[in-house]
């Protein structure tokens, strides 16, 4: 085997999504990034072994559009969501992330300078209008809402009846 045809199916071979999203040389590798787990309360998210200089581009996400909010969907309009079980579908929640997600491109880019071996973080207010389930936030940073929520919701205590409901037909996101 030469080495182009050895380069060629590495390459493959390392990209995180599925040859039924065909090929994009931005699709996320395994050399730069791992779905893998955090721990009990955040669950699994996206594990970077390389550096990211604020204002790169990671990766192109891809992933399968669906009409309804499902866990590890992100919002791509008010009637379309991308189903991602494979990369983007588990990028962390925090109040001040570190990457942006731009739903028309399905770019995602560094909002910071991130050191290799870092997890990676989404602010999902930036793209849900509502999430699948709310839940109490945990990153502890300075500017921390205390409830992570899609933008147009509002925190768990302060929910309408209207809203309670829609989020009980919802079910456990757990």
């Amino acid at each position: 085997m030469d080495s182009e045809v050895r380069f060629i199916y590495l390459e493959v071979f390392l990209v995180l999504y599925p040859s039924l999203f065909g090929s994009d040389p931005l699709f996320p590798s395994a050399l730069d990034f791992e779905v893998r787990a955090k721990d009990e309360t955040a669950g699994s998210g996206v594990f970077t072994f390389r550096s990211w200089q604020q204002g790169e581009v990671l990766a192109r996400m891809s992933g399968h559009v669906i009409d309804e909010v499902r866990q590890h969907t992100l919002q791509i309009s008010p009637d379309q969501h991308n189903f991602d079980p494979y990369f983007s579908g588990y990028f962390l929640h925090s109040c001040e992330p570190n990457i942006s997600l731009d739903m028309n491109t399905m770019l995602v880019t560094a909002l910071s300078d991130i050191p290799s071996h870092s997890w990676l973080y989404m602010d999902y207010a930036e793209t849900e209008d509502y999430l699948f389930k709310s839940f109490p936030c945990g990153c502890a940073t300075p500017s921390c809402r205390g409830w992570v929520y899609g933008r147009l919701q509002q925190p768990e205590a302060e929910l309408s009846a209207e809203q309670a409901g829609y989020a009980g037909m919802l079910g456990d996101r757990s």
